[in-house]
């Protein structure tokens, strides 16, 4: 599957949430990521995304695709981290 996700987490645990977006889905632009991942790799990425918000300040939004081609994506301005520069 195809999944857009996008954070606000407090400005102390933001650098761990990046860190381990990074790990699993390409970055876009801040606190937004997208890739294709397996449904079991989404949920080892949500457990560990959880483990660290606070569910009383922070937010985690997750949109799942069948596929990439799915949707549509436009980009105005400067985009941020082109995601077709990996082979």
């Amino acid at each position: 599957m195809y999944v857009l996700l996008v954070y606000d987490i407090e400005e102390k645990r933001v650098a761990r949430a990046l860190k381990t977006c990074r790990a699993y889905l390409h970055w876009v632009q801040n606190s937004v990521f997208e890739g294709e991942i397996t449904e079991g790799k989404l949920k080892e990425l949500l457990g560990k995304l959880k483990k660290m918000m606070k569910k009383d300040k922070d937010s985690i939004m997750i949109y799942k695709f069948q596929s990439e081609k799915a949707f549509e994506k436009e980009i105005l301005g400067q985009e941020k981290a082109a995601t077709d520069t990996f082979i």
